[in-house]
């Protein structure tokens, strides 16, 4: 990028390291919002995007996250995601920035960013916080390009 503009690539790695620096190591927490959705939407918003679960309203249990989930129309978070309209992707394409669904917790799933070289950001219930992870199984991939 040498005085010009940002490349799309180069947007993704910004937002997604800030996406690192802002999540690494915080502990899953459901009464302070830290959790796999938060972590997405902030992500999401870096790269340009408007997440439409965002309105269903603020939760602090898992039943509140239930009845969000149940307001904006959906029964999992990968349905959420669906709601933007992003192109599904497997998920040995994705890039770094990229939205990748690993199984989690019914009816939730769990939301990463893609960090590049088969490794995303998330929590998993061995860790406490927050985590770069190198998952054996996933759900599906979104292609989340910068807008």
């Amino acid at each position: 990028m040498l005085g010009g503009e940002p490349t799309p690539l180069e947007r993704r790695v910004v937002a997604t390291q800030k996406t690192l620096d802002d999540w690494k190591d915080r502990p899953f927490d459901w009464a302070t919002g830290s959790t796999c959705l938060r972590l997405a939407v902030e992500h999401l918003r870096r790269m340009g995007y408007r997440p439409p679960l965002s309105r269903a309203g603020t939760f602090k249990t898992a039943l509140g996250a239930k009845g969000a989930l149940a307001r904006a129309g959906v029964g999992n978070l990968g349905e959420a995601v669906d709601l933007l309209g992003l192109e599904h992707i497997a998920p040995a394409m994705a890039i770094v920035g990229d939205l990748v669904e690993l199984p989690g917790e019914a009816p939730f799933g769990a939301l990463t960013v893609a960090l590049g070289n088969g490794r995303v950001l998330g929590f998993h219930q061995d860790a406490p916080g927050c985590c770069v992870l190198q998952p054996q199984e996933f759900v599906t991939a979104w292609r989340v390009n910068p807008l």
